[in-house]
């Protein structure tokens, strides 16, 4: 599995590719302000992106979405809960004095069933709310085995959580779903946020002052 991050001012935002190394097939996650840089991954890597995956629609991790789009041409996944976000991602833009162009529609909804596959690997969405309504971890895994790499968004982050006081925030709900969905996957199971550097669930569970 390959696995390249970009983050770029103002937000510092981390965006991912991830690939299957045997068939270059890949997944774009959260593509934003860095999209430069990985639709760069994409081409320096001959990879051939299958989907555009959203983690969830604040403003921070939609701002490249459009342009990622237009080079890459394949399908944009959110989910539902986070639709009023995505639809009003030009207007709060502005509210951070920022110009946001409003990103393309969305194609599908995670539906919580069947993976989306690449190449050898595969994806599933498990809902993970609090931060915002529609906020998912990414579980990614070879075909049938047990997922080992979270890309969770904004929920979790080395030694801290995501804030809970923009509209559709829950503190509740978040702690909640960090503890039922997030820390099931196990001790060993790497975590990639949408901010700051990776960590595992084991480091959380042991150390996150959120957590313990």
């Amino acid at each position: 599995m390959l696995i390249e991050t970009r983050a770029s001012p103002p937000f510092m935002k981390n965006g991912y590719v991830v690939a299957c190394e045997a068939t270059r097939e890949a997944v774009v996650i959260d593509p934003g302000d860095e999209v430069p840089d990985l639709l760069e991954v994409v081409a320096r890597e001959a990879l051939r992106p299958r989907y555009i995956l959203l983690t969830h629609a604040h403003v921070d991790h939609v701002t490249g979405v459009g342009e990622a789009k237009r080079a890459l041409g394949v399908p944009i996944y959110l989910h539902e809960a986070d639709l009023f976000l995505y639809q009003r991602a030009d207007q709060i833009g502005r509210m951070f004095g920022l110009t946001v162009d409003l990103p393309p529609p969305v194609d599908a909804h995670y539906d919580g069933s069947a993976p989306l596959a690449f190449g050898r690997l595969e994806v599933r969405a498990h809902h993970t709310p609090g931060h915002c309504p529609g906020g998912v971890c990414l579980a990614v895994a070879p075909a049938g085995a047990a997922a080992h790499h979270l890309f969770v968004g904004d929920t979790l982050f080395a030694g801290s959580i995501g804030r809970t006081d923009l509209p559709g925030g829950d503190y509740p709900t978040l702690i909640r779903s960090i503890r039922e969905v997030l820390f099931p996957f196990g001790d060993a199971a790497r975590v990639y946020p949408g901010h700051g550097p990776e960590t595992t669930i084991g480091e959380e569970r042991r150390s996150n002052p959120f957590l313990v």
